[in-house]
């Protein structure tokens, strides 16, 4: 990683500690954009894309201004899917308890897209990982101690996955990284492949 600057282009506290457990060194510039919402996308895959792609392109546009040597910006989007439609991040407890409860007892997919974008050069690498997600059904008591803990603030599908043994979120298919926003195996090898200097 000596051979560009790493910018993460979220201010998600999930994938900056992913980051660090991996041994990254990075700085944090969110993208700050408005996501478009899913009626746009007929399907995941082409939603996190997109979105991902966005968050990319407005860093881009500021770091490239300011900055020296190159630098590579990393950019993901994760949103849960069920029944052909997004399930975005609540906008507040009520509506956090209305996903959980379509959520209980059945599997959903868990998209995240990533664009990773190199300057000087404008290379760009995208792609997109989809993991298989099933939702313990909750008793009202158990809803809301799990609506009490604020896990659910600012995540896609109103949960957030624990690494160790969650009581309620099982990961059937994919990667548990990928789960909590950015799969990190993929990620990886993909870095090889940037071109050195």
């Amino acid at each position: 990683m000596t051979q560009f600057r790493l910018v993460l282009a979220s201010g998600s506290p999930a994938r900056k500690d992913l980051l660090h457990r991996a041994g990254f060194t990075f700085d944090v510039t969110p993208s700050q954009v408005e996501e478009p919402t899913e009626s746009a996308f007929p399907e995941a895959r082409s939603f996190v894309e997109h979105v991902a792609w966005l968050k990319d392109r407005s860093v881009a546009a500021r770091v490239s201004k300011e900055a020296a040597g190159r630098v590579l910006i990393l950019a993901a989007d994760t949103v849960g899917w069920l029944d052909g439609r997004a399930i975005g991040k609540p906008a507040d407890e009520l509506d956090a308890r209305r996903i959980l409860k379509i959520l209980a007892g059945r599997e959903h997919e868990l998209w995240t897209g990533v664009c990773l974008w190199l300057l000087p050069e404008n290379i760009q690498l995208s792609w997109q990982e989809m993991s298989r997600v099933a939702m313990q059904a909750m008793s009202e008591t158990e809803l809301d101690d799990y609506l009490r803990t604020r896990q659910w603030e600012g995540c896609s599908g109103a949960y957030a996955i624990q690494e160790n043994h969650d009581p309620y979120v099982q990961v059937l298919e994919g990667s548990m990284t990928n789960v909590i926003g950015l799969p990190m195996e993929t990620l990886k090898k993909v870095l090889q492949w940037f071109p050195p200097p």
